[in-house]
């Protein structure tokens, strides 16, 4: 069913939410799907348009096309159906037209909520459920480093070409090992129609760091423990990767040790609290420890010197919940 009128909400914190969100309108009690397809943009202020087509999936034949307009406020949305752009319908068949009240969750990037229609012969409501694709890991990784992708959506593929001639992996994970920035081409088979499209998604490699001369280790580095060490000082932003700017002097200190040991490897162990899904805690400790290593990396550690692992939950100090948990260890490889 189309609806005329979409409600969305602005984005959370400043979250941008343009792009393309694909997924199914349900109608019950009635069975009923219709495949959607939501394209959005960012206007001025809190101001949002786009596009909506959707598809009946009983009738394929049985399509609409309309323009959208409205505004974002936090994580709800308002849209309303500015016109229509085409429609496709059986005799006697007309598309529903009313508004529609998302919510955004940035948790797995979905639209979700409920289409309430003007009444028009069987029109009443409707249930939507979109996702998007993005790019949930780091947007960088070292060179040569075999390296965790993890993107958000449902029945996810992706491919080496925008033609989809070249397919690489299925599902939201994927591990490689890059040498130069790499564009991928990632496409949702979740109530796909033939408007989906691939979404580019770029990963940047970070250069090679000079490989430094030999120099004799003065007597002042520590050497360090066989057993883990924590980098108690070490610390990420809330749910993310991202360093925290006081992680500085602890891993600076690092990089000059392993500048002063030149065969010197370690292992970066990344860890987390027991708040929230295991499996995503199992990813987000993964960017924490090769968030680690590309610092080092830039620092002038070759990558090949640094390996990584991620914990999640798995291996707590402290009774949970406690910051504490939430660390990076590094330990010597012999």
């Amino acid at each position: 069913m189309g609806s005329a009128a979409v409600g969305l909400a602005a984005p959370a914190h400043g979250q941008d939410l343009s792009g393309t969100w694909q997924g199914v309108e349900v109608t019950p009690p009635r069975v009923g799907s219709w495949s959607a397809q939501l394209v959005l943009r960012a206007g001025p202020g809190n101001t949002v348009s786009g596009e909506l087509y959707q598809r009946s999936d009983a009738r394929p034949d049985f399509t609409g096309d309309f323009e959208m307009r409205g505004t974002q406020a936090g994580r709800a949305l308002s849209l309303i159906h500015a016109r229509i752009i085409s429609q496709r319908a059986s005799e006697g068949g007309f598309w529903c037209q009313g508004s529609l009240a998302l919510t955004y969750n940035p948790a797995d990037e979905s639209l979700s909520g409920r289409a309430t229609y003007q009444p028009r012969g069987d029109c009443n409501s409707g249930l939507f459920t979109l996702y998007r694709i993005r790019l949930k890991s780091a947007p960088a990784v070292p060179a040569g480093a075999e390296s965790t992708l993890h993107v958000s959506g449902r029945e996810v593929e992706w491919f080496a070409d925008s033609a989809r001639q070249h397919k690489l992996a299925s599902g939201n994970s994927f591990r490689v090992k890059l040498q130069k920035t790499t564009t991928f081409y990632v496409t949702q088979g979740y109530y796909a129609t033939s408007r989906s499209r691939p979404v580019p998604l770029t990963v940047r490699v970070l250069p090679a760091a000079p490989k430094p001369a030999p120099r004799r280790a003065p007597p002042a580095v520590a050497r360090p423990s066989a057993a883990p060490v924590v980098l108690p000082t070490v610390l990420f932003r809330t749910a993310t990767a991202v360093l925290k700017p006081e992680s500085g002097p602890a891993l600076d200190q690092l990089a000059a040790t392993l500048r002063a040991r030149p065969t010197l490897r370690l292992r970066i162990a990344g860890h987390t609290d027991r708040i929230g899904e295991a499996a995503k805690n199992l990813v987000l400790s993964e960017q924490r420890a090769r968030t680690v290593q590309a610092y080092l990396v830039q620092a002038g550690t070759a990558a090949a010197r640094l390996q990584t692992v991620g914990y999640g939950d798995t291996h707590l100090l402290y009774p949970t919940p406690d910051a504490r948990n939430q660390r990076v260890e590094i330990e010597e490889l012999r």
